[in-house]
């Protein structure tokens, strides 16, 4: 049986996003967001080397497969281990495999008419993306105001100082990239999620 996306996110608020190319850096990176009190995690199928880092993530994290656009990355990173797929698009033949293999689908949206087609479809959770350039936490709003029963996460050069707001707005979780790992060693961004975490208490 496979994970309850929806509990998972409402429990952890922040969904970490990890692009590199580099499968070390991918697990230190995500080692350094568990150590700081997150489970869960996005990594962006940017290469095929990424694969092995989800193999080796998923024992102890879990995993989400992002950047998933073809049914072919879908099977592969499932096998691998991911919990979760993403994908920056909202794709039918994803879908069909979310469905036959049990493993949670997160679709990139970006207007209402995607948001609600996707929930349509029976997608449990959307990502609004490139959520700051839509409009940010005033853009989430809009979009919920209508459509209370969506479960979203915005994604896209989100800023930490920014989350809050976002929850605030309706968020399911938030998601979070660059402003958390990008030039930071892993201790510190062990302690940026440690203190990310402390300040939505």
């Amino acid at each position: 049986m496979g994970i309850n996306l929806i509990d998972e996110l409402k429990k952890n608020k922040i969904f970490p996003i990890i692009r590199s190319k580099n499968s070390d850096e991918i697990i230190k990176t995500t080692k350094a967001i568990i150590e700081g009190g997150l489970n869960i995690v996005e990594i962006n199928v940017g290469n095929s080397k990424v694969f092995n880092a989800i193999e080796n993530l998923s024992k102890n994290a879990i995993v989400c497969a992002g950047g998933i656009i073809t049914s072919v990355q879908a099977q592969i990173a499932i096998d691998c281990g991911a919990k979760i797929i993403s994908s920056p698009v909202f794709s039918t033949s994803i879908v069909k495999i979310s469905k036959d293999r049990h493993v949670p689908f997160i679709a990139g949206t970006s207007t209402a008419n995607e948001a609600y087609r996707a929930w349509q479809a029976r997608i449990p959770v959307v990502k609004v993306f490139p959520a700051t350039a839509l409009g940010g936490v005033e853009y989430i709003e809009n979009i919920l105001r209508p459509m209370p029963f969506l479960n979203v996460i915005p994604q896209g050069n989100v800023k930490l100082n920014e989350v809050k707001a976002y929850l605030n707005a309706g968020a399911l979780a938030v998601g979070i990239g660059r402003d958390l790992t990008a030039g930071f060693s892993p201790e510190e961004i062990t302690q940026r999620t440690k203190q990310l975490l402390d300040s939505l208490k």
